[in-house]
C-alpha cells in the first residue's frame, strides 16, 4: 500500500488554497487601487471646479 495518492491530493489542496488566497488578495488590491484613483480624480475635479471669483461679484449683477 502506497501513500502517493494521498500526498498528491494533499499538495493539490494546498496549491489550490494558496492560489485562491493569492487571487483574492490581487482582486482586493486592484479594487483598492481603482477606488484610490477615482477618489483622487474626484478631488482634482472638485478643486478645478471651485469658482475663481468670489460669490459677492456673482450676487451683485
Amino acid at each position: 500500500m502506497t501513500h502517493v495518492p494521498f500526498i498528491i491530493a494533499a499538495f493539490s489542496v494546498f496549491v489550490l488554497v494558496l492560489a485562491a488566497d493569492a487571487m483574492g488578495s490581487w482582486l482586493r488590491l486592484r479594487s483598492a487601487r481603482r477606488q484610490a484613483v477615482r477618489r483622487a480624480e474626484r478631488l482634482r475635479a472638485r478643486d478645478r471646479s471651485a469658482p475663481a471669483t468670489p460669490l459677492a461679484t456673482e450676487l451683485s449683477r
